[in-house]
């Protein structure tokens, strides 16, 4: 005997079929594993521990995050496995944390701006609570 229904399995495959490009998923805010993915990007114990502070801010605020903290894999490997679990907004910490900057990046249009690593926390509070 079948069932026909649309159960999770096919409602996942469905979102996946609609959301996505050529990097990976690109889940829609509501359905995403998590509001913002922290990607640690270098070497400089700065970097590690500036990602992790603002990874406990955001989670302070209310939102979900992953936070990449692997320290021995490559820039490449990391961006490329945010943009394939497809998290709406990436906040990547790395060399223009000495100008005080971070990168965040949505992944649906791909607009990345650097922004004050002291605003940070505001800037995706407010993208992931106007989307």
């Amino acid at each position: 005997m079948g069932s026909y229904g649309v159960g999770v399995t096919r409602a996942v495959a469905a979102l996946a079929e609609a959301n996505h490009d050529g990097r990976g998923l690109v889940w829609p805010r509501t359905v995403a594993p998590a509001d913002v993915h922290v990607v640690a990007v270098g070497r400089g114990e700065d970097i590690f521990q500036a990602a992790e502070k603002l990874s406990a801010e955001l989670e302070e605020a209310g939102l979900s995050v992953i936070y990449d903290d692997r320290p021995k894999v490559s820039p490449g490997v990391k961006f490329g496995d945010a943009e394939l679990l497809g998290v709406p907004t990436i906040l990547a910490v790395g060399r223009g944390l000495v100008d005080g900057v971070v990168e965040i990046k949505d992944r649906r249009s791909g607009e990345a701006e650097n922004v004050a690593v002291d605003k940070a926390v505001d800037y995706v509070v407010n993208a992931v609570r106007n989307q």
